[in-house]
């Protein structure tokens, strides 16, 4: 039986699909005493396919680029679940790294994050609100419009 967490998630029509495996020399995540540090997730969906690539302003609008964040942050709680097998053991959401595939004059990064940002809050209420960062990058892997990295406390 799903937890608190993801009967929260399933109610908002999410589901948890197996997580992304890494596609270079490194892990999905790594856990340092109650911290729990997931790699940075492009924005795949249950699909395999990206749910936005390309540059924000120039082609990805933010609507899009806020959806493509949002699947980042499911594909963190992904590996989160498989890392502790129960997102109720999230103690609290600690930081979000964002990364903005982004056009040089785009300004509205955070706007995008805010997808990701959301969504944590949604899931876990007061616990889920975070410190963060948001980076326009000149590209990420697989031309991918967002990446987001997560740290997790856990109990």
């Amino acid at each position: 039986m799903a937890g608190t967490v993801e009967q929260k998630l399933a109610s908002q029509g999410i589901t948890l699909h197996e997580p992304p495996n890494p596609v270079a020399n490194y892990v999905p995540f790594v856990r340092s005493g109650n911290l729990l540090f997931i790699s940075g997730q492009i924005c795949l969906g249950a699909d395999g396919k990206l749910i936005a690539k390309g540059k924000l302003g120039a082609g990805v609008t933010i609507e899009q680029g806020a959806a493509a964040a949002r699947g980042c942050a499911i594909n963190l709680l992904a590996q989160v679940k498989a890392a502790i097998g129960d997102l109720d053991k999230v103690a609290r959401v600690v930081r979000l790294g964002g990364f903005v595939n982004s056009a040089p004059d785009f300004l509205d990064g955070p706007k995008v994050l805010n997808g990701a940002s959301d969504l944590m809050v949604a899931a876990f209420g007061d616990k889920g609100r975070h410190a963060r960062t948001t980076v326009g990058v000149s590209s990420l892997p697989a031309d991918a419009s967002v990446e987001v990295e997560g740290v997790f406390e856990i109990s």
